[in-house]
């Protein structure tokens, strides 16, 4: 069963596996990762980005050396360690809130809030792991993937800076246009200027 991030993924059932897994960032993930998992044998009770719940339908264990091949095929990998398993999770949750929520479904509380709360644990502590591990900072990697996302609302040439902003939660265009020029040395203006395809948007997966 395909899931979003944001929706909570079951614990496994029983005779079943949660494999905790990379590099999982768009939805054509999900059905990428299932069709892989599936190939390899796997019966897949539930994927959402960056897990799935699997079994073999013989009850057997699963191979996880054969999935993680199986995976590595695609631009996947498995996540052992439980504190990357937990950074994954985050960068699950950020992503999918940025580019796959619309506006009037995104959570009224903090990014750090929601986060917190989603993952049951303190920001500081959750803060601390990913900036171990990803070498930036939480709040950098969230002001990076909606910069992001705004450059791909701006590249719809009618869109206004302004509009941008407040779908993605931005107080003002100034708050937006700050963050904007911090990260691109451009303003989201100059940007749109350049015209459609012109600026270099990167992929999620780099981003990730």
């Amino acid at each position: 069963m395909l899931q979003s991030a944001t929706s909570v993924l079951p614990a496994p059932a029983a005779g079943a596996t949660r494999l905790s897994i990379r590099n999982m960032v768009c939805p054509r993930c999900l059905r990428v990762v299932q069709r892989e998992l599936e190939k390899a044998g796997l019966v897949v009770d539930n994927v959402a980005l960056g897990a799935a719940n699997v079994r073999m339908a013989d009850g057997s264990p699963v191979d996880e050396p054969a999935v993680e091949a199986a995976l590595q095929a695609s631009g996947f990998a498995l996540v052992d360690d439980p504190r990357d398993q937990l950074v994954e999770q985050v960068k699950a949750l950020v992503v999918e809130l940025i580019h796959y929520t619309p506006a009037e479904q995104q959570p009224y509380q903090t990014y750090s809030h929601f986060i917190s709360e989603r993952l049951g644990r303190s920001y500081a502590y959750l803060s601390h792991q990913f900036s171990l591990r990803e070498g930036l900072t939480l709040e950098k990697y969230i002001i990076r993937q909606k910069v992001e996302r705004a450059k791909e609302l701006l590249s719809y040439q009618d869109a206004k800076v302004a509009e941008v902003a407040r779908l993605l939660g931005y107080s003002s265009a100034a708050h937006l246009t700050n963050q904007f020029r911090q990260v691109t040395g451009m303003s989201p203006s100059d940007f749109q200027a350049l015209g459609p395809g012109s600026a270099g948007r990167l992929s999620l997966h780099d981003l990730a």
